[in-house]
């Protein structure tokens, strides 16, 4: 017997963001200037944040606001299918990264990414995440530097990330596009 999974929220994708941040609710409220009380019931979909409450959610959390807003999925598909159209931009603010969410939600433990590098494109300082990251370059090529060490990557190369100090540039002629898994969700 086949029963349908529980449909993911705005609460539970903060929840879930703010559990990958180390952060507890009175860390967060704190953050916010918002009661735990509030904050807990946002959580559990039982209040819904205002735009400007949203905003100050994502900046607190290091995401962008867009990312909050959820896909208008069909019925009987939500938490199940992404459709081509419908990712939620999520990610970098990184001039020349497109990066969309292709898990349908962040409430698992990882999350599916695609990430979309324009020619001339670099990241500008190295990041440093307290995750485990696997990639393959589906497209173009990419010169990914892990913890001082440069490899140069191209269609069908794949990739891991454990929490080093990493940067990214494309400075070739043509767009790459990868994909990412990453746990736990960041963005």
């Amino acid at each position: 017997m086949f029963h349908d999974p529980p449909a993911r929220t705005l609460g539970a994708d903060l929840r879930a963001l703010r559990r990958a941040r180390g952060l507890t609710l009175t860390d967060l409220s704190s953050r916010l200037g918002r009661s735990v009380g509030w904050l807990s019931q946002v959580e559990r979909d039982l209040s819904s944040p205002g735009i400007d409450d949203l905003r100050q959610i994502a900046a607190a959390l290091d995401v962008s606001i867009s990312s909050l807003f959820r896909s208008d999925a069909p019925p009987g598909e939500e938490g199940i299918i992404v459709r081509a159209g419908a990712r939620r931009p999520i990610g970098s603010r990184e001039a020349g990264l497109v990066e969309e969410l292709l898990s349908p939600d962040l409430t698992d433990d990882f999350e599916v990414v695609q990430s979309t590098f324009a020619p001339g494109a670099r990241l500008s300082a190295p990041v440093s995440r307290p995750t485990q990251e696997v990639g393959t370059i589906v497209s173009g090529r990419l010169t990914l530097t892990v913890a001082e060490r440069t490899y140069e990557l191209g269609p069908g190369d794949s990739f891991r990330i454990r929490g080093e100090p990493f940067t990214w540039a494309n400075p070739h002629k043509t767009p790459c596009v990868a994909i990412w898994v990453i746990a736990p969700p960041i963005y």
